[in-house]
């Protein structure tokens, strides 16, 4: 089954934030989009809404948080997931807790992760997550990498005056370890409206992006990832992820949210047309039902820049 919403975009991936909680305080965090709250779903709810995720036509599912690996139980959701039979399950993670668990992520089935990681340096990485973790992140990264999980992306969030200087150190650590180098730039949600603090630390990376035309022996576009090009360098991998003033963020949106209490968030930038799933399912919904409210989901999707799609 394939849907597609009102403005001909198909959907196919799903986005689940399993929790708010996380071990690390990082400044810029918007919580994947979400405002803040305490419940979390249980392994059986989160099953339950992947199998008829699937029935609509999902075909990759994402788990996010917070940190979804400070969850006792991520071993159990991850097999519950795959089992499943999706073409694409994956997870994102702050990397503190990686190096404990990659052997038993994949395992459990899991095909790939992003690490969000933005610094090398001890000093700046404690100014940013207000911990003292770097040499646990590196460790997960590098043992994620030997686990047999690709790809392996590293989110580094560019900021002005923090962590600029640090991009071709930082692909250099990914290419010794395996890893893809995403270089993203911050972004502006409901959670996060404070110009002045944007203005502060957002980094332009027209410069970056010119340099890699140059240095790139191939480069990518990937349709589906908002546009976003990926330049191959002396055997390592960048990508650039650029929101802000991409023209296809919206055009080439694929996805779908949910949110820790268990409800469908149709736009990573909105939070003002959410659907409910858990009380449904708590009430004894029927799968019909609740593929139904799936698809009135589907059609509250909005692009957040009309004007580009």
């Amino acid at each position: 089954m394939k849907i597609t919403d009102k403005y001909h975009r198909p959907v196919f991936s799903l986005r689940i934030s399993i929790t708010n909680r996380c071990n690390v305080k990082c400044f810029y965090c918007h919580h994947d989009g979400i405002i803040p709250q305490n419940y979390e779903m249980t392994p059986e709810e989160i099953e339950r809404i992947v199998r008829v995720a699937k029935e609509i036509g999902i075909k990759k599912i994402r788990l996010s948080g917070g940190e979804p690996l400070i969850r006792d139980d991520i071993i159990d959701i991850i097999q519950r997931i795959s089992s499943i039979g999706f073409q694409d399950v994956s997870l994102t993670t702050n990397g503190t807790l990686l190096g404990k668990y990659a052997e038993k992520l994949v395992d459990a089935g899991l095909n790939r992760v992003n690490v969000s990681f933005d610094t090398l340096d001890p000093e700046t990485y404690r100014f940013i997550t207000k911990k003292d973790y770097l040499d646990q992140a590196k460790d997960g990264i590098k043992k994620a990498s030997e686990a047999g999980l690709y790809p392996v992306k590293v989110n580094m969030v560019v900021m002005k005056n923090i962590n600029h200087h640090e991009i071709w150190d930082m692909f250099q650590f990914c290419r010794e370890n395996g890893a893809i180098l995403q270089l993203i730039e911050l972004l502006k949600t409901d959670n996060c409206p404070d110009t002045a603090f944007f203005d502060e630390y957002h980094y332009e990376m027209d410069e970056i992006e010119e340099e890699l035309v140059e240095l790139s022996s191939k480069i990518k576009t990937r349709q589906f990832m908002q546009d976003r090009k990926k330049y191959f360098v002396e055997g390592g991998e960048i990508e650039i992820v650029k929101p802000m003033d991409n023209t296809n963020f919206c055009k080439n949106c694929t996805r779908l949210r949910i949110t820790p209490d268990g409800k469908i968030k149709p736009c990573l930038l909105k939070n003002d047309n959410l659907t409910d799933l858990i009380n449904p399912i708590r009430q004894g919904y029927s799968d019909e039902e609740l593929k139904k409210l799936f698809l009135d989901a589907i059609e509250k999707r909005e692009p957040f820049y009309k004007e580009e799609c």
